[in-house]
This record gives C-alpha cells, sequence and structure tokens, in this order.
C-alpha cells in the first residue's frame, strides 16, 4: 500500500465544539400524557402553570406503569387510600398541587434515570429497588414519597452520569 492510498481525514476542532455546544445548549422537553391531554414544560416555571392547574388523577396510573410498581405501592407514595383514588379517577378529578408536583418530577426523574442508564429501562429499574450507600442505605425507590428524596434520587444520577459511582 502506498502512502498516497491512505485518505487522512482532519479532525474539526471547530465542528466538534460547534456540535458539542449545541447538544449542551438542547433544552430537554418533558411530557406526560394523562386522559388524553398532553403535559410538556420546558422550564420550572412552566412546570409550576402545570402543578396549579392540577393534572388528572389518571396520572398517578401512568406513573405506575413507567416505575414498574403496583398501583398499591405508588398510592403510598401519595398517601391516597385505593378508595379514594378510584373515586377521584372516576370523577376525572385533579390532583392537588403538592401531588401534581410530585407527579411531574417523577416523569422528569424517570426520564432522566433512562437517559443515564442509556435507554435500558430494565437495567434503570434494577437500579431504583437495589440499597444504595449514596442514600444513607436505602433504595431509590424508598425515597420517592418526598420531593427532597426525588432530588437526592436525581443527585445520585447526576453522580453516576459523570462517573462518581453512586
Amino acid at each position: 500500500m502506498k502512502n498516497q492510498d491512505i485518505i487522512t481525514k482532519t479532525f474539526d476542532t471547530k465542528k466538534s465544539v460547534g456540535r458539542a455546544k449545541n447538544e449542551r445548549l438542547a433544552v430537554p422537553t418533558w411530557k406526560l400524557i394523562s386522559e388524553g391531554k398532553e403535559y410538556s414544560w420546558t422550564s420550572k416555571l412552566e412546570r409550576v402553570n402545570i402543578i396549579r392547574e392540577g393534572i388528572p388523577y389518571e396520572s398517578i396510573d401512568g406513573i405506575s406503569k413507567r416505575i414498574n410498581l403496583p398501583i398499591k405501592e405508588v398510592l403510598h407514595i401519595f398517601g391516597l387510600p385505593q378508595t379514594t383514588y378510584n373515586k377521584k379517577r372516576r370523577e376525572h378529578s385533579l390532583l392537588s398541587g403538592r401531588d401534581s408536583e410530585v407527579v411531574l418530577l417523577l416523569t422528569e426523574l424517570l426520564d432522566f434515570g433512562t437517559e443515564v442508564f442509556n435507554q435500558e429501562e430494565d437495567k434503570f429499574q434494577r437500579w431504583m429497588k437495589k440499597s444504595n450507600i449514596s442514600l444513607g442505605g436505602n433504595s431509590p425507590e424508598e425515597l420517592l414519597d418526598s420531593v427532597t428524596g426525588i432530588q437526592e434520587v436525581k443527585n445520585c444520577l447526576n453522580r453516576i452520569e459523570f462517573g462518581n459511582f453512586a
């Protein structure tokens, strides 16, 4: 093979930096579909508006499916009895502000966790069930009943994403 047969392609640093910058600037969009209505937000202020309007009780069922937990366990996160949930769902009632916020935060957490685990939901769900030293020996699942707990799980996922094992 002669030297002239080898085609070398120079690395274009400016193009690479530009591509990385564009990816970094991409605004994440979260979506939740419940009762045929789509709720989407890209910022905390948009999330606040959705929280104030409230989201349907049916959205809890969607979270249950995404997190792969029985509805009874998810209702425990919200402190809701099964009978109240069934009645409010039938009536197409809206969740309180606090419960709407938890649903939206869980949606963000589940999207982020799936992304951190390279879209491998099975691995992410297994991780959610295992006890974790950085979470005080609790499993991530055990901390989903409070906004602070959800944030701690998100912080743990951040550490994993950047190579600090958690």
